[in-house]
């Protein structure tokens, strides 16, 4: 049976800010400029209320196995988003769930209006990189928007449209 795939919920909190906290942790992502330290750990559920934002979590049998999030890009341009806290305990990795986790997200990145997607990383999470690349994500040189993640050596972009003179936040753009 396939872990369901679902928004998160404030009971998910908890354990979300423990697999979050555990596995940066097996990555070497624990110090300073890490997302490990952002105040939205042990309180994803309100987090990702904010407009514009979802989070999904992987779940089976009752277990949370991770989960991967997506928002505007703080600090970028209107027209990104960024795929944030995206990680999964060792048991779920290898299984497609990941890529399920991305897929959502990047439904729901497209459903409220962004035309790209940034995302950052480590050069120590291979397999990770391997997943974005499949999904279309391609390496960029620097950093976007200001994440506070000064830890992460690993940038990657995804554009399924290209920005344009029109502004895309604006519902009247191409209107008339």
């Amino acid at each position: 049976m396939d872990p369901l795939i679902r928004p998160v919920r404030a009971s998910d909190d908890p354990e979300l800010a423990r697999i979050i906290r555990t596995v940066m942790t097996e990555c070497g992502a624990s110090g300073p400029g890490f997302a490990i330290h952002d105040p939205e750990v042990d309180a994803m559920s309100l987090a990702y209320s904010a407009p514009r934002s979802r989070y999904f979590v992987a779940e089976e049998g009752g277990r949370i196995l991770g989960g991967a999030g997506i928002g505007p890009l703080q600090g970028g341009e209107a027209w990104i988003c960024e795929l944030r806290k995206m990680y999964l305990l060792p048991i779920a990795r290898g299984r497609g769930i990941g890529a399920r986790l991305l897929a959502h997200c990047l439904e729901a990145a497209r459903s409220f209006g962004f035309i790209a997607c940034y995302l950052e990383t480590l050069h120590s999470m291979q397999a990770a990189q391997g997943l974005y690349r499949r999904f279309g994500f391609r390496p960029i040189d620097q950093r976007l928007g200001e994440t506070g993640h000064f830890g992460c050596d690993r940038f990657y972009l995804l554009e399924w449209a290209t920005p344009c003179a029109e502004d895309p936040r604006d519902p009247a753009a191409g209107a008339g």
